[in-house]
């Protein structure tokens, strides 16, 4: 009886071991994450229409963005946010969601609006230098008649 013992640990031990093997394969053949929460949440305004936005003003929170999202609640997105004015892009690498982005200038008009696809590596580009993103539902800014030129208030 007492080899038995250290051969059914042995047998149990190696059978962990090729558990968590296929479990690692598997984790590495889906895209696996949380989305990020705990952000800052502040009020933005286009004409009448109020946003409820989460902030990603940092590094870390704007290349996580809004991946593993799996909805938005009504009038809610995520806004972007830059120190220094550029010509930003975005792109949808493990997002499901399909979205729209508003590409806003450091005075607060939309350069731009791109659609973006879920799960896509394509490269959205802002026209011209810009601060902020603002990533809605997919047609959000058209369903409204919000387009390039208008301004949004309220931004950091």
């Amino acid at each position: 009886m007492r080899t038995a013992l250290p051969t059914r640990l042995a047998w149990l031990t190696a059978a962990l071991l090729v558990f968590g093997l296929l479990a690692t394969l598997a984790d590495a053949r889906q895209p696996q994450g949380l989305p990020q929460t705990g952000l800052p949440v502040i009020e933005l305004r286009i004409g009448e229409q109020v946003i409820t936005a989460e902030v990603a003003d940092t590094e870390s929170a704007r290349r996580h963005g809004l991946m593993f999202r799996e909805s938005l609640a009504e009038n809610h997105g995520m806004l972007f946010v830059w120190e220094e004015p550029a010509r930003y892009a975005m792109w949808m690498f493990n997002t499901p969601l399909p979205l729209s982005v508003a590409f806003i200038d450091a005075e607060g008009r939309i350069a731009n609006i791109a659609h973006m696809q879920p799960h896509s590596t394509h490269v959205h580009e802002a026209v011209r230098e810009v601060r902020y993103a603002l990533e809605m539902e997919q047609g959000w800014f058209e369903r409204r008649g919000i387009g390039a030129g208008d301004r949004v208030l309220g931004l950091p």
